[in-house]
């Protein structure tokens, strides 16, 4: 039921941390990746050499998703060279910190621009071909600010809140038409996102207080969830918001 083989997957964001990890489990579970971030290298990055190593086909692509037209210049070429994808992973985004007072516009624009209408579009997009071929799987990334408002990143905090909500939007039209739409909301992981975070001493340690796991996540705990819900097994899950907190929502 964990089978991928023969599925062709396009994960966002998938250079580094979460989406990389996410990128070479679905490989390893038998599906053929297609790769996309900003500044993904087009030939011999790291997830790449992960992918092919495992006997899987990668295809790369850049597109900066905070410029419209650079987006839809990438599913335009996307769908032409691969008029068939099973399994769209919404995973790029970005997070930028100053307090709400002096949270400055181009901070906001750009944060709303990629985790939020970039992941609507190019939802919006691959989903009208899952439709009619009647059967698709869709995994955003959400966050533990899905549910609370965090400190100094009102831009990022909104629009994970609006992903949380869009997932159930998607989920409610498209679940009669077989295609599974739900998200994963990490906790606390060790990536770029969160280096200010572990390198503040005292934010750091009032953080692990709160995870009953008693760790920061790693890239690697996603592999799991994401093979779940890209899978025949989660056929009968839709509109569901997976987190993987290390216990810090049930706390």
């Amino acid at each position: 039921m964990f089978e991928l083989n023969g599925k062709v997957a396009l994960v966002t964001g998938c250079k580094r941390g979460i989406g990389k990890s996410m990128a070479v489990a679905l490989a390893r579970a038998g599906a053929d990746i297609i790769g996309v971030s900003a500044s993904l290298e087009l030939s011999g990055s790291d997830v790449e050499k992960e992918v092919t190593a495992l006997g899987r086909r990668f295809k790369a692509y850049q597109c900066d998703f905070a410029d419209r037209d650079s987006l839809y210049a990438f599913i335009r070429q996307v769908q032409k060279d691969e008029p068939v994808i099973d399994i769209l992973v919404n995973n790029a985004g970005t997070i930028m910190r100053k307090p709400a007072a002096e949270h400055p516009d181009e901070y906001w624009d750009t944060v709303i621009n990629t985790n939020l209408n970039a992941q609507f579009i190019l939802t919006r997009e691959i989903g009208k071909t899952m439709i009619a071929r009647g059967s698709g799987k869709i995994i955003f990334t959400a966050s533990l600010l899905t549910f609370q408002g965090g400190i100094n990143v009102p831009g990022y905090a909104a629009s994970k809140g609006a992903v949380g909500s869009l997932v159930k939007a998607f989920a409610n039209e498209w679940a009669s038409k077989g295609v599974n739409v739900n998200a994963i909301a990490p906790g606390y992981i060790a990536t770029d996102n969160t280096a200010a975070l572990r390198a503040d001493q005292q934010r750091s340690t009032s953080i692990l207080e709160r995870i009953p796991a008693g760790r920061w996540g790693e890239p690697e705990d996603f592999e799991g969830p994401i093979v779940f819900l890209a899978s025949k097994a989660s056929d009968y899950v839709h509109g569901t918001i997976l987190t993987v907190d290390g216990g810090w929502m049930g706390r």
